[in-house]
């Protein structure tokens, strides 16, 4: 007997038994820790590493002195490292380094622990995305089956829009409006140029890069601006309107340094640029693949559990095959960038084999939760609960692309990441958008879209923002400052998909 309400079961059996399902569903989470593994947790890993090989040499350090000099204004300062620095982070490894690295920077300027935190947490969101070297993405396309440039390319006409707004909505939160016109020229620089270059790699590389390169252009651009403008009146205190307080006055003048300095230390993550940007080449790609790849069909699941109506019009089996792509994986790509760095940057063998072994047990629970996360989706993807709710869902009518998004939003803000949210919710988005008519690309997007905004009120980014800034059990305080600002700009991402499900010229956009 068939499943009703568009559930999948086994279409060879209608197996009741619990030692049945219990069978098929621990192939299904077997399924998705591979996925989890590789590619996710093969790049997550290994940028890691990269990141602690330029903070054991003092490389990183530089990188912090270097931005830190380009103004005194706390604002701009913010700004910059907040926003730019972080975003840089984000694209390149996720996973609360952003946070935890411009916090504990911003702490080293004076700023109190509540407004590290907080703002560290508030400006890490346009960029989460395409978080990790663009992980989100890439679980959002596991679990949907959608084409991977097609989902880049329609977050990348969402976030743009949140990219400009986001720097504005910081130096606000800071400095409140006032102090906030003061410096809109360089914030609009900053959002401005970050906005578009997310736009023009999102729609035409991929997911890989979107972050790295628009960070980069975005801090390349206000550097040069802040050249040549200075603000009329200057912040040197680090007081703010969040704690009420002005900062002890002490000397936060950074270390000047060599330009011959300054290139070593951008050197590993100009290297990591070059090679994750070979390795997405389309037919180098398609090389790599072509000598690396095995394809593996999931035994006691691919083609054994089916879609059948209201989910789709007629029964349609669904692939469980797993893609052993170790050599074309982007993840190996920045292993490799991160030997060679390390190479560069003077290491030696010995060296390198006992970092990546510390690496490895630094972020070993961090992998194991991308591997439970990845098990949990999977399962529900493959046991129909995505189906059933996205039936569910589907009774929101006309306002399912507001409600979609915020369902990003609590996704995100139960699980930790926007890539777990993309995997509990992607298939079910998906799902309920075939049901009302709507572009699949649009409302799966719009889940990556919406989720972003609940990375500031969930647990893991608190805990790793207050242990950046050492400000331990004080993570209520936190959340309670943050979520209003969460709950409205993820408001807003859902009235933009609105817009982009049923108003011309927003519609436009969809099916770019």
């Amino acid at each position: 007997m068939r499943p009703q309400s568009g559930c999948w079961r086994p279409s060879w059996s209608p197996c009741s038994s619990s030692a049945c399902r219990a069978e098929w569903r621990g192939r299904a989470a077997l399924y998705g820790v591979g996925f989890g593994l590789l590619p996710i947790g093969w790049i997550i890993f290994n940028v890691i590493f990269l990141y602690q090989l330029t903070l054991e040499c003092g490389q990183f350090k530089i990188l912090q002195d270097t931005l830190v000099s380009v103004t005194d204004d706390r604002r701009l300062q913010l700004l910059l490292i907040a926003f730019c620095f972080g975003a840089f982070f984000e694209g390149a490894a996720g996973g609360g380094t952003p946070v935890a690295v411009t916090g504990a920077i911003l702490i080293g300027l004076g700023f109190s622990p509540l407004s590290a935190s907080a703002l560290s947490l508030i400006a890490n969101t346009a960029p989460v995305a395409y978080g990790g070297l663009g992980t989100p993405i890439f679980a959002l396309q596991g679990v949907t089956g959608l084409d991977l440039y097609e989902l880049s390319g329609m977050v990348g006409r969402q976030l743009p829009f949140f990219s400009l707004l986001v720097p504005f909505w910081l130096v606000c939160a800071f400095a409140g409006f006032r102090g906030m016109l003061g410096v809109w020229p360089p914030i609009l620089v900053s959002g401005g140029s970050f906005a578009i270059s997310q736009f023009l790699v999102s729609n035409y590389s991929g997911p890989l890069l979107v972050d790295v390169v628009s960070a980069l252009v975005s801090i390349a651009a206000l550097s040069a601006f802040l050249r040549v403008w200075r603000p009329a009146q200057t912040w040197h205190s680090a007081g703010n309107r969040i704690s009420c307080e002005v900062s002890v006055a002490r000397d936060t003048s950074p270390m000047r340094h060599e330009r011959g300095a300054v290139l070593r230390a951008w050197a590993p993550w100009i290297i990591l640029a070059a090679f994750v940007f070979i390795w997405g080449i389309p037919p180098v790609k398609s090389i790599l693949d072509g000598l690396s790849t095995v394809k593996i069909p999931v035994p006691g699941l691919h083609a054994l559990v089916a879609r059948v109506p209201p989910v789709v019009a007629q029964p349609t089996p669904e692939a469980a095959i797993y893609n052993f792509n170790w050599l074309s994986a982007p993840g190996t790509a920045v292993f490799l960038a991160a030997i060679v760095a390390g190479f560069v940057m003077g290491y030696g063998i010995p060296q390198l084999v006992r970092l990546y072994v510390r690496t490895l047990w630094l972020i070993r629970y961090s992998l194991l939760t991308i591997a439970c996360m990845l098990a949990l989706g999977y399962v529900t993807r493959y046991s129909g609960t995505d189906a059933t709710l996205g039936l569910a869902f589907a009774y929101t009518g006309l306002f399912y692309p507001f409600f979609g998004t915020l369902l990003g939003w609590v996704g995100t803000a139960l699980t930790g990441t926007d890539a777990a949210s993309n995997v509990l919710f992607g298939s079910l988005q998906k799902i309920t958008a075939q049901q009302l008519g709507l572009d699949p690309v649009l409302m799966a997007a719009a889940n990556s879209s919406g989720g972003v905004m609940g990375k500031m009120i969930d647990a893991q980014s608190i805990v790793v923002a207050t242990t950046a800034t050492r400000w331990y059990g004080h993570e209520g305080e936190i959340l309670r400052y943050v979520f209003f600002h969460s709950l409205a700009l993820a408001a807003l991402v859902g009235l933009l998909v609105m817009l982009q499900a049923y108003v011309p010229p927003f519609t436009a956009l969809v099916g770019w």
